[in-house]
């Protein structure tokens, strides 16, 4: 009650208070499934990819980020970085993505899910060595990937279960992820129930051979996709074929395929097309009424 009393103080300090934000434990106690993880969470902000990176997350969490009051619309994101199961790129796929929704009056919840435990500090050079081999990187990520799709369905149970408190619509609350984010988004839309499964997705530049289940949802459900046909890790394909099963399925599906930006593009601006899929993405959002 506490902790749900100090978040709903955020939309009661004015319209100029922006970015308010609240880290939520998904799990009162150890996470299950990882209770025997005695490693600490960690930062990298000096490293092959540029960028600050979370890694070795073993208490799964969401980030509050709220709208200015005279902004907010009730819909809400859950949004999930990507790293390869291995790390988070916690800024260009988190952050950055939320403030960028609640610019647009949408509430956004940046998800740490549990990753692969990585044994040093120097978390790209050791996922780089690991990612020329797909399929043992695949065996490595089955167990994680099961644990972060609990994760991210946690995510789900808590954010409808408080959205009123919030001001939220519960049946406006949507997924999106980056790369193994988006691989995580699908799987929690294929493995959800009706309490706990997002109304609308955006898996972008997802890594598909990895999403759990199989079952499309029967009720409508939008999704927006998007990558890059120059993908560097050969993934453009993957967008590819989740658009044509959503499209056989008869669900309002829209995909985007930039010419370059390569992979991880997120809300990097690289003068490539790529640049533009958070326009597309916001007209995409006020043609299915997420956004006024």
């Amino acid at each position: 009650m506490k902790r749900i009393l100090s978040l709903c103080l955020c939309f009661s300090l004015g319209a100029n208070f922006a970015f308010s934000q609240e880290r939520i434990a998904l799990y009162s106690g150890k996470a299950p499934g990882s209770e025997s993880w005695d490693w600490k969470e960690t930062e990298s902000s000096t490293n092959g990819f540029n960028t600050r990176l979370v890694y070795n997350v073993v208490e799964p969490s969401i980030t509050a980020y709220f709208p200015e009051k005279s902004k907010a619309n009730g819909t809400s994101v859950i949004v999930a970085p990507g790293g390869a199961f291995h790390i988070l790129s916690i800024d260009s796929e988190g952050i950055e993505v939320a403030k960028w929704l609640n610019q647009r009056g949408i509430t956004a919840f940046v998800l740490k899910y549990r990753v692969v435990h990585m044994l040093s500090n120097d978390p790209v050079k050791e996922l780089s060595v690991k990612m020329q081999d797909f399929n043992k990187l695949d065996e490595i990520n089955a167990p994680v990937v099961k644990l972060a799709t609990q994760d991210g369905l946690k995510a789900m149970e808590y954010v409808r279960q408080h959205a009123l408190a919030w001001g939220l619509n519960p049946q406006k609350i949507g997924f999106m992820g980056f790369s193994a984010g988006g691989t995580l988004t699908m799987s929690v839309l294929q493995t959800a129930t009706d309490d706990n499964r997002p109304n609308f997705v955006a898996p972008i530049y997802l890594y598909k051979k990895a999403v759990l289940g199989t079952q499309i949802p029967s009720n409508r459900t939008p999704i927006f996709i998007a990558a890059a046909s120059d993908d560097n890790l050969g993934l453009a394909s993957h967008s590819v074929e989740l658009y044509l099963e959503w499209l056989k399925a008869k669900q309002p599906v829209e995909l985007h395929m930039y010419t370059q930006g390569g992979h991880g593009f997120g809300m990097r601006k690289m003068n490539t097309p790529s640049d533009y899929w958070t326009m597309d993405f916001e007209h995409w959002l006020h043609f299915h009424q997420y956004i006024p």
